[in-house]
C-alpha cells in the first residue's frame, strides 16, 4: 500500500536524490523511498547509548585542609594563582 503525500525537500537534497536516481536508472520516487528505507534502518540498526554509573568512594581527609573554605582549597589545588 502506498499513500501519496506532499514533501517539501531542501534544493541540496532534491539534487542528491535526482543524481542518485539518474545513476540507478529508478525512477525519483523509487530511489527516495529507498533512501528513506535505509535510513530509517540505520536508525533502528544503531547501538542504543549506555548509561554511566559513577559510584562515588570515599577518599578521606587530608589534615590541615579546611573543607568549608572553598577558596583555600582551590587554592590548594590549583596553586595560588587560580583565578
Amino acid at each position: 500500500m502506498s499513500i501519496r503525500t506532499t514533501v517539501t525537500l531542501d534544493e541540496d537534497v532534491l539534487e542528491r536524490v535526482k543524481r542518485e536516481s539518474r545513476s540507478r536508472g529508478a525512477s525519483f520516487r523509487e530511489t527516495l523511498n529507498d533512501l528513506l528505507r535505509a535510513a530509517l534502518l540505520n536508525l533502528d540498526a544503531q547501538p542504543r547509548r549506555r548509561t554511566l554509573e559513577i559510584k562515588p568512594a570515599h577518599m578521606g581527609y587530608k589534615a590541615g585542609l579546611n573543607y568549608d573554605d572553598i577558596e583555600s582549597l582551590l587554592e590548594y589545588g590549583e596553586g595560588e594563582r587560580h583565578r
